[in-house]
């Protein structure tokens, strides 16, 4: 397959592409940047436009673009940057695809398991509502965004990602220095649940649901079973050898990150239903081999 990538350049999707290519595939990266490699395709999200002509017998493309969730305090303006990066990102790409001819088999467009809401203890799979929340408003009108391209008869995936554990970027990359240092243990009351996934099934999951024909609409890509924050510490304390002793109280990270601590507070246990059902096989099924294997990674 032909394959076009946005965000090619993100924690995610710089692992991708080169799985995709020893895969076999062909892979054109889009770029916000004047093209400046036979692999690049320009875009600019924010204007709303494509190459379309160095798009054109593209069988599939994988949109993976968006600033990220964590990286800045949640002020109203970044909030919207949050919003707009994908709903703008998305819409842009689905309109190029419609006019493509012929056009592309498959969208699977990146999402995340924010769509559920806190959910507490109660486990939740693909079938689940929408829950509520900024991140969750988010995540609707992110998902609103490819329906014209599933109207067109397009295959689309909607990868509800979970939290990544990867030392390149995302929250892992924050966490593992500071147990490295001695320093790291729960957050808040470490009850709340979260649902990981390691980088390298994260990348063995997207590029199932482009060849899978079985996958569409909402998959969540998480490990099998989700943990609580507190089992997450003690895992990081096993593998990297060091003590977790040290909780962050609840009221120093609503001090230090604002309103984004409630997604750190939050709780998220969600299950990967439909990887299940199509046979998916995991590298890393538990957190610690997660933990073991993106420790171990240079």
């Amino acid at each position: 397959m032909r394959i076009a990538v946005t965000g090619a350049s993100g924690l995610i999707g710089s692992a991708l592409v080169p799985r995709l290519r020893a895969d076999g595939h062909e892979v054109q990266r889009l770029v916000r940047r004047a093209a400046a490699a036979p692999d690049e395709i320009r875009w600019d999200p924010s204007a709303g436009t494509v190459d379309l002509d160095a798009l054109q017998g593209i069988d599939g493309v994988v949109h993976l673009a968006g600033a990220g969730v964590g990286d800045h305090r949640w002020t109203d303006d970044y909030k919207r940057e949050i919003l707009e990066s994908r709903t703008r990102g998305t819409d842009t790409i689905v309109r190029a695809m419609l006019q493509l001819e012929p056009g592309p088999r498959v969208l699977v467009s990146g999402s995340a398991i924010g769509w559920y809401g806190d959910t507490g203890e109660r486990a939740v799979d693909e079938s689940a509502p929408a829950g509520s929340g900024f991140l969750a408003d988010v995540v609707k009108a992110w998902e609103a965004a490819t329906e014209p391209a599933a109207a067109a008869g397009i295959r689309v995936v909607r990868a509800r990602t979970g939290l990544v554990v990867a030392r390149g970027g995302g929250a892992w990359a924050r966490m593992f220095p500071l147990f490295r240092m001695g320093v790291g243990g729960r957050l808040g009351s470490g009850r709340q649940y979260w649902s990981w996934i390691s980088l390298r099934d994260e990348v063995s999951a997207l590029a199932l649901c482009l060849t899978d024909a079985r996958l569409s609409g909402a998959v969540n890509l998480t490990g099998p079973v989700p943990m609580t924050n507190a089992e997450v510490t003690s895992a990081m304390g096993r593998v990297m050898g060091r003590p977790t002793l040290l909780p962050v109280p609840s009221i120093a990270l609503k001090i230090a990150l604002g309103e984004f601590s409630t997604e750190v507070l939050g709780s998220s246990r969600v299950l990967p239903a439909a990887l299940e059902s199509v046979g998916f096989t995991w590298a890393d099924p538990t957190v610690e081999a997660a933990i073991t294997t993106a420790w171990q990674s240079s």
